[in-house]
């Protein structure tokens, strides 16, 4: 929408405003100007197109309306008593509440307001017919309304603007008098002002080709709709409009990047390639095959690659990472694979060794806890160009790593990093190295388009052969004692188990006794010398940590208690056991990634759910779930629809490029895919949007709101 003049007006000249309605509007909503006000979109409507006899009513409905005559009207005081009527002035200030008896030709209801009264009495003269709208609620056995909407009894008939919008609310907007028939009325008055004023923002052949209403008519319907058609016409063209020019924003980045932006020709693949390759114990799946091809045409193709890697838990990413390393190896240049924390950039570590070992490429590691020696010797190999690929946290983006030619920067679970941070490691060659991401969150597809909608992406859907599915259940506190004697069995058979408990950011102290009390419980369960139990939390040092997890990998405990600090990171094949205390209060994603921390070695794992006694019906359905599947992609597309898009892994997912106001990625997933698909053909044609057609798209896109964060890469 363009400010012209009404539109960029502060809220507060809003008749029936002023300036305190407007600080409340501000905090509580964010609307400042008009034009914020009507971007403001009903998230429900009510039809009000019907009549329902008093007879009728049900205490278990949402809403009803009445069309009824005022019997009676009754003031009380704080004790129930009556206040005389008949005084000059009425004693309004005294009475605690107004009862008001109405009928129609059915019955009779009362009506009840706590706020109000002098406004309500006045009006509602005993005779007079109005049309009451509220929520029907059964007390002391009988029906009434407390605080129902009150309008004159109209004559129109039932249908004509039936249909009303009910807005985003806050009690401290309802104490500041902005009710919702409030807010309806200040909707209206900025629309009369505004809508002259509002400009196109498509272009008229997407217009034409979509059959999408004008912006005008879609404003006016989403907040008063003419009638349900109106409504749905109005609610596809916002939702449209808001899809596109977000992948449009997106796009446009990747289409001048590939035009402009020179990657390194890597188009040999070298006889360590081969020797890797050939030494695999096992063949790689067709996806794993799929994913190397389509990383290899990028690394070919000229320009830079910025592609995301998701493939769920033990799909065998690694894998096609070091073959991607190696094929830049091959051509002369050096990798790096940066991970998130130190057990994890461990782990590659060894797990990379052992698939180099047929080959003369020389591997390191570089994290805060390396040696001086050790950074001496590294920094030299990286600065020589000797040490092929290097795998280590944060310390790869310090100012004295330097590379003879750093080619390919492989990231894991990049959400963790900071722009700035990456920003560095692109800065450590003359040309910025081709970049893969990856991830073992599995994100919804609408979502992947939309955080990472300019990046490629790759999917691994498919699990190494011999795998085996973990065993999931879920039980309740009264079958504690069968869990610690099946867990005793386990550790019998020479496995291991880890114990995770919540550790949610609000109520760390309470989430932190309940750790040390369950710590405590496994203790006397399993006592030692026969077992020995290590705990691991985000309150301890990273020595004490690394020592408790390390002692846990290597075997030499046999109970891990922690908190979801393991979920990305530690892995022990020999742990054959999942238990998840409180389940109820993680995620589905994250509820996901802890189950994938067993079933890596070849025997038979279980992932246990112990839910609380208290456990809502949503929070049920999430468990059940997971009962059901192991598909990590189905569990996150159900997430989305439950939690929203914004923090789909409870570990502070970067959010969504621009905020959408009516579209929802869990819900107009093939909008989504028709507005990409639209924008990728628009870009085709004209990837500068310099055309005429294209001027209302580029005049959009200068907007603030489309200044999105290139996710991918900043170089």
């Amino acid at each position: 929408m363009s400010v012209l003049n009404n539109l960029g007006t502060s809220i507060q000249y809003l008749s029936g405003v002023g300036p305190k309605r407007a600080e409340l509007l501000r905090r509580e909503l964010g609307i400042e100007t008009l034009s914020d006000l009507i971007s403001l979109y009903p998230f429900r409507y009510i039809d009000r197109s019907g009549i329902t006899p008093i007879a009728e009513i049900q205490s278990t409905a949402a809403s009803v309306q009445i069309r009824a005559r005022v019997l009676s009207r009754t003031l009380l005081g704080p004790s129930g008593a009556v206040i005389s009527q008949l005084t000059q002035p009425i004693h309004f200030n005294a009475a605690k509440r107004l009862s008001v008896v109405v009928e129609d030709a059915s019955g009779s209801i009362e009506l009840v307001f706590f706020k109000g009264i002098k406004w309500n009495f006045t009006q509602l003269v005993p005779g007079s017919e109005f049309i009451f709208f509220g929520k029907p609620q059964a007390f002391n056995g009988r029906l009434n309304m407390v605080h129902p909407e009150v309008d004159p009894a109209r004559n129109e008939p039932a249908g004509v603007g039936a249909l009303t919008g009910v807005y985003t609310s806050t009690e401290k907007l309802k104490a500041g008098g902005i009710t919702g028939k409030v807010m309806c009325k200040m909707q209206a008055a900025a629309l009369s002002l505004c809508l002259p004023e509002i400009e196109e923002t498509l272009p008229d052949y997407l217009l034409q080709s979509k059959g999408l209403v004008s912006l005008r008519f879609a404003l006016k319907n989403i907040h008063f709709p003419a009638d349900t058609s109106a409504l749905e016409k109005a609610q596809r063209r916002l939702k449209y409009e808001e899809l596109f020019l977000l992948q449009l924003s997106l796009l446009k980045q990747k289409f001048v990047r590939s035009r402009g932006e020179k990657g390194f020709v890597m188009s040999k693949v070298g006889a360590d390639w081969h020797a890797c390759y050939n030494a695999l114990p096992y063949s790689l799946t067709g996806a794993q095959q799929r994913v190397i091809k389509e990383i290899r045409a990028d690394l070919m193709s000229g320009s830079q690659m910025n592609r995301l890697l998701q493939g769920d838990v033990g799909s065998g990413k690694t894998m096609v990472a070091v073959l991607s390393c190696l094929l830049a190896v091959g051509s002369g240049y050096q990798t790096c694979i940066m991970a998130p924390t130190e057990v994890l950039a461990r782990q590659h570590f060894n797990n990379i060794q052992k698939y180099l070992a047929p080959t003369t490429v020389k591997s390191a590691i570089l994290t805060g806890s390396s040696t001086t020696k050790q950074r001496r010797e590294t920094l030299a190999g990286l600065a020589d160009g000797s040490i092929g690929i290097i795998v280590g946290t944060h310390a790869l983006l310090e100012d004295n790593v330097i590379f003879a030619n750093l080619g390919l920067a492989v990231i894991d679970e990049q959400h963790r990093f900071g722009v700035d941070q990456r920003a560095k490691l692109w800065a450590k060659n003359t040309i910025a190295p081709h970049v893969l991401v990856m991830t073992a969150t599995p994100i919804p597809r609408t979502l992947a388009m939309t955080l990472y909608g300019d990046l490629d992406v790759s999917v691994i859907d498919e699990m190494p052969p011999g795998r085996k599915p973990v065993k999931t259940i879920c039980i309740g506190e009264n079958k504690r004692r069968a869990m610690y004697n099946f867990m005793k069995e386990e550790i019998a058979k020479g496995r291991q188990v880890f114990v995770v408990y919540p550790l949610i950011f609000e109520s760390e102290k309470l989430d932190l006794q309940n750790l040390e009390k369950g710590y405590e419980d496994i203790l006397q369960a399993f006592p030692m010398p026969e077992y020995k139990v290590a705990i691991v939390h985000g309150q301890q040092s990273n020595e004490e940590k690394n020592f408790n997890m390390s002692a846990f990998a290597a075997g030499r405990a046999h109970i891990l208690v922690s908190t979801t600090v393991i979920e990305v990171g530690v892995d022990v094949p020999n742990a054959s056991v999942m238990v998840i205390e409180s389940a109820q209060r993680f995620g589905l994603s994250q509820l996901h990634q802890l189950r994938g921390r067993v079933g890596r070695g070849s025997d038979e794992s279980y992932c246990i759910l112990m839910k609380d006694v208290k456990t809502s019906r949503e929070a049920q359905q999430r468990l059940d779930l997971m009962c059901r599947t192991e598909d990590g992609f189905a569990i996150a597309e159900e997430d989305m629809k439950m939690r929203g898009p914004g923090d789909l892994e409870g570990t502070a997912q970067s959010g969504l490029p621009i905020s959408l106001n009516i579209a929802s990625l869990a819900r107009d997933g093939i909008l989504l895919s028709e507005a990409r698909a639209d924008a990728i053909d628009v870009l085709q044609s004209d990837p500068l949007l310099e055309r005429p057609e294209n001027q209302r798209l580029s005049k959009e896109l200068k907007k603030n709101k489309y200044d999105i964060k290139d996710y991918s890469k900043i170089s």
